[in-house]
């Protein structure tokens, strides 16, 4: 079974769509996706400064994450270096972030691995690491001491959700749901 790009990619856009992006990720790309959120609470939704404040903050991290851990593919994928997928949707009362990127199949194991452990623990459990990262962790070298996404975990108080659709037997794209209440 092959991935289809383009119908995974149809298929993230259920429910109301509130912002939709793919292509390379620049520093002026996430300054745009960052605006585009706060016009669409501006015009459409004003009242919902909480779910608005938590989406800011986890779009933040997650577009980090994007940034910082992306990987430039071989020219034979027919891709923007530094490929990126962002969706934000309503539906039901929820929000539902989603973002992607290729990775290596060598990084599949340790990225499960840290999402199946963050979603495993309770929200005093996650703050207790937090802190313990904070306090024993150097940073790496792409800036972060792993941080982000247990910091997603602890804003949303939800697990999150993720796949690795096979592109090629070194190739993968990983895609990460985040959800969060809109109350």
């Amino acid at each position: 079974m092959s991935f289809n790009f383009n119908e995974y990619f149809t298929e993230l856009h259920t429910g109301e769509v509130l912002l939709s992006c793919k292509g390379s990720i620049t520093s002026d790309v996430i300054s745009n996706i960052l605006a585009d959120v706060e016009k669409y609470f501006d015009n459409n939704n004003p009242e919902e400064t909480k779910a608005r404040k938590k989406i800011y903050n986890v779009l933040v991290e997650s577009l980090q994450n994007l940034f910082h851990h992306n990987i430039d593919l071989p020219e034979e994928f027919h891709v923007d270096k530094k490929f990126i997928v962002v969706v934000i949707t309503k539906n039901e009362g929820e929000y539902r972030i989603i973002n992607g990127n290729y990775i290596t199949a060598s990084k599949i194991k340790f990225l499960s691995e840290k999402i199946d452990k963050i979603n495993s623990l309770t929200q005093e459990e996650l703050k207790e690491m937090y802190k313990f990262i904070l306090n024993h962790q150097k940073l790496s070298a792409k800036g972060g001491g792993g941080l982000g996404l247990i910091d997603i975990a602890r804003k949303t108080g939800k697990k999150m959700e993720y796949k690795f659709h096979q592109v090629s037997e070194e190739y993968y794209f990983y895609s990460l749901n985040i959800f969060i209440s809109n109350s």
